[in-house]
């Protein structure tokens, strides 16, 4: 069965530890999946760090308990962060964070984004989902704040409404950059009918034209029942040569389309199956036979493997795969070319050209809001997941 995709978020990759571009860049750690951490005190009284800067931390702490986990592991990692610069000699302390509980609701998004605009927040990093984002960052912008979402929906952003997330353009313009590389002549791509699918082909369509391909073909879905439908339609294409790389970006049915593949009676490597970074770490992915050689772009997880031995030190347990974003957010919030600015976070710093260095490795913000991140490329074996090519911007 096609599983739900409830990741809004991604995040994994290694980078050096302080800071990002426009100051020294050392190497931030990254985290990787694992057990969910335990429960941090949720509610805007809760603060830490003490520097000058008020920064208002907006995450999911309440409600829906799968999503309140996720925010209370991005939570901890925030704290990680904050302890690390306490720690670092070499590096002020300039902000104090102060989390504002979301719950999961839009009203609770909007209504956390008003709390930080009155308590003096100059930068607003959060929240998970694209539209508590979209909510947040309206208020945001309202007041002339700057927002750092965490959500990997391209239509969250906006300009002054950032994304620190892998978004569906940076996977596809790796990943097609790469099998062009590779000889590859002939794509094609399988995307669901959601919004967040929506996204993932448009930047698929782009992109290859951007790599110099024309699509052999683009299919969409909408359930489980559709998927013999769609491959009969691929297969003759498939077994004929015209499409030698196929695109399978949804992690949720990506296992599911390529067992139909090989029951069709495709032959193993008859098709370079491609998917994307929310790949990464998932077990239904990993332990899919039909899968085995398949590739996906990715952020380095050197970064998550930096901070997990401290996570687990400090929340006894492993460290999500996303406490990586709200550590890199948390770092990037205090390095002084952007806090201690006048004003603090303006475009013109928040945009430069030469990025910075997170936990996932380096990025830069893009005038529209969204996010170019270096990332590696990955190959699924039966021993686990393999780079196969090194980081690229």
């Amino acid at each position: 069965m096609l599983r739900a995709n409830t990741r809004s978020v991604r995040a994994a990759s290694a980078f050096p530890l302080a800071i990002l571009a426009l100051q020294q860049a050392q190497p931030i750690p990254i985290q990787q999946p694992g057990m969910m951490p335990m429960p941090v005190a949720a509610g805007p009284s809760e603060s830490f760090g003490h520097g000058p800067v008020k920064v208002a931390l907006l995450l999911p702490l309440s409600g829906d308990p799968g999503t309140a986990s996720v925010g209370m592991a991005l939570a901890n990692a925030s704290k990680l962060a904050i302890s690390f610069i306490e720690a670092n000699p070499n590096i002020a302390e300039n902000i104090t964070i102060t989390l504002q509980d979301t719950s999961t609701s839009v009203e609770g998004a909007a209504s956390a984004a008003s709390a930080a605009v009155t308590d003096g927040a100059k930068l607003i990093p959060g929240p998970l989902r694209a539209d508590q984002v979209t909510a947040a960052g309206a208020v945001a912008r309202s007041a002339g704040l700057p927002l750092i979402g965490f959500s990997n929906n391209p239509n969250a952003a906006s300009p002054g409404v950032y994304l620190l997330s892998v978004l569906p353009d940076a996977e596809m313009k790796r990943s097609l950059a790469y099998v062009r590389s590779r000889g590859r002549r002939g794509i094609a791509g399988i995307f669901p009918n959601s919004e967040f699918g929506q996204a993932q082909q448009g930047a698929f369509r782009q992109q290859a034209a951007v790599a110099g391909y024309q699509p052999q073909a683009v299919y969409g879905f909408s359930s489980a029942g559709e998927v013999q439908q769609v491959i009969s339609r691929a297969l003759p294409l498939i077994q004929s040569g015209v499409i030698d790389t196929l695109f399978l970006p949804d992690r949720a049915s990506a296992p599911t389309f390529a067992a139909a593949l090989q029951q069709a009676g495709l032959a193993p490597g008859a098709v370079l199956l491609v998917g994307s970074a929310d790949w990464q770490g998932d077990a239904a992915i990993l332990q899919s036979s039909q899968l085995s050689g398949a590739l996906y772009p990715s952020v380095d997880d050197g970064g998550l493997n930096a901070i997990r031995g401290d996570y687990r030190a400090r929340f006894g347990t492993q460290p999500h795969p996303l406490a990586t974003i709200a550590y890199t957010a948390t770092i990037l919030a205090n390095v002084n070319t952007l806090s201690m600015a006048n004003p603090p976070y303006n475009p013109s710093l928040m945009l430069a050209a030469s990025g910075f260095n997170g936990r996932d490795g380096m990025f830069r913000f893009l005038g529209n809001g969204r996010s170019e991140y270096g990332l590696v490329i990955k190959k699924l074996a039966p021993g686990g997941a393999v780079t196969v090519d090194g980081v690229r911007l």
